[in-house]
């Protein structure tokens, strides 16, 4: 549902952004639409998969993901004043947006081969040397969002694994050092955090696009201006089909849609935490929790930024923003979540079949 109703709201938040700058107003949504049709493959192949076999495949994927992390910023296609794509011609791969499934995927394995996760020297030390590494690379693009999501997926998947209050008083404390220097550090990320106090003193500059979004929301009101209707996708919300979707939603749905769609999020966050909690294998549940908490925490950030409840991270709606990396990343990872569902009661998964058959081998 949420995906369906991503490519309505891109296809009338784009098609005016297409007409002005492809002379195509089907420029976005038929590409939309083939990421989503490489996603619903992604996620059909990830569900029919036994997620115990990623396990043996966390290392390899890992590398693979550095490997592209530095092949970015080495070889990557400049955009907006990032460099985070890799690619030839029309076709371009995000490896940030896939390393949130890596990283779940190596650190749960991490956490379930690791006894000692209370520990300093042998859970907290390591665990911050691991998300450092991932973090550092996408801060170097640079990506604050993505690194943002990194860290609260990480944090989450370490407190579940079983640390102790005292090392998550420690992330803690780092973290809130460490995200407001990278917020302030640079220029642009200090004017996001100027327009979020002071929209309202430069509303033609650094304000923009903060009350444009708040607007948007306001002019939709309870039922919504009408499906296609909105006035603040001329140009007036920066990135109306990307970042900026949920406020055309809200301006042309109006405030039950945009209900809805938080109640959608609601369900997925508890089905998935259900997930984590019922899975008997802490490989799987601490994946189920990661992967939830990255849809979770990454739906809060955009929402929250066009609701302007915390300053705009730039991170795009997960199911909904156009963006065909994102979505085919989102859409495997949660086929992924449902493989655990369906195979981490120990129901006939492929390490089960194969301890029977070793049992079963003569002496």
């Amino acid at each position: 549902m949420l995906t369906i109703t991503g490519l309505i709201a891109v296809y009338s938040a784009s098609f005016v952004i297409g007409l002005a700058e492809f002379g195509n107003p089907n420029y976005y949504i038929i590409r939309q639409l083939m990421w989503a049709g490489l996603g619903v493959v992604l996620l059909i192949g990830a569900v029919n998969t036994d997620y115990r076999r990623y396990r043996p495949l966390a290392v390899p994927f890992m590398a693979i993901t550095i490997v592209m992390l530095v092949a970015v910023l080495a070889v990557g296609i400049d955009g907006g004043g990032a460099q985070r794509w890799l690619g030839v011609g029309a076709f371009t791969i995000q490896p940030a947006e896939f390393a949130k499934l890596t990283v779940c995927i190596y650190l749960a394995a991490w956490l379930a081969g690791n006894d000692s996760v209370s520990t300093w020297e042998h859970g907290l030390f390591p665990f911050i040397l691991i998300i450092s590494a991932v973090s550092l690379l996408i801060m170097l693009q640079p990506n604050l969002g993505t690194t943002l999501i990194i860290l609260v997926i990480t944090v989450t998947m370490f407190w579940v694994a079983g640390a102790s209050v005292t090392q998550m008083a420690a992330l803690a404390v780092t973290g809130i050092v460490a995200v407001s220097f990278l917020a302030t550090v640079a220029g642009y990320r200090a004017d996001r955090l100027t327009a979020f106090f002071h929209a309202e003193d430069d509303p033609a500059g650094n304000g923009f696009q903060t009350l444009q979004a708040v607007m948007a929301m306001g002019n939709g009101g309870i039922q919504g201006l009408g499906l296609g209707a909105s006035r603040a996708k001329f140009f007036y919300v920066p990135e109306s089909h990307t970042d900026g979707v949920f406020a055309i939603i809200g301006e042309e749905l109006g405030l039950v849609c945009t209900l809805a769609v938080l109640l959608l999020y609601m369900i997925l966050m508890v089905r998935g935490y259900q997930i984590a909690s019922r899975c008997r294998d802490p490989f799987g549940r601490y994946m189920a929790a990661g992967i939830t908490t990255w849809v979770t925490a990454q739906a809060l950030l955009n929402i929250g930024g066009i609701t302007r409840v915390i300053p705009l991270t730039g991170v795009p709606l997960p199911f909904i923003s156009y963006g065909g990396n994102a979505l085919a990343a989102v859409m495997l990872a949660t086929g992924v979540l449902i493989s655990i569902s369906r195979y981490g009661n120990d129901r006939g998964g492929y390490m089960d079949r194969e301890r029977t058959v070793v049992r079963r081998q003569p002496r």
